[in-house]
């Protein structure tokens, strides 16, 4: 990787780190829904920004795959695949899997 893409990758997950805590915070000040669901819906955007940036060329490798995983698993670490069930499309690509 350049230093230039890994200096936009960190900078965008220290963005994500601010953006979670923000979320965090919020839901413990009990914050109106609508504006979690704007923090959620921006955290996943930039979520998917990042792994987009890792899955594809120049940077797309095993290592970059490993980076993703870690990133999913450290802001979505209560994601129960039983809850990915309930959408009939995931169900069967999870099934295959």
């Amino acid at each position: 990787m350049k230093k230039v893409e890994v200096l936009k990758l960190i900078d965008l997950i220290e963005e994500i780190k601010k953006l979670d805590e923000l979320i965090t915070q919020s839901r413990k000040k009990k914050t109106s829904d609508f504006v979690l669901n704007q923090y959620e819906v921006k955290k996943i955007k930039m979520i998917g920004s990042i792994i987009n940036e890792l899955a594809n060329p120049p940077i797309q490798s095993m290592e970059s795959y490993l980076l993703i995983q870690k990133i999913l698993n450290k802001y979505y670490p209560n994601i129960d695949n039983g809850d990915l069930l309930n959408d009939g499309d995931v169900a069967k690509i999870l099934a295959v899997i």
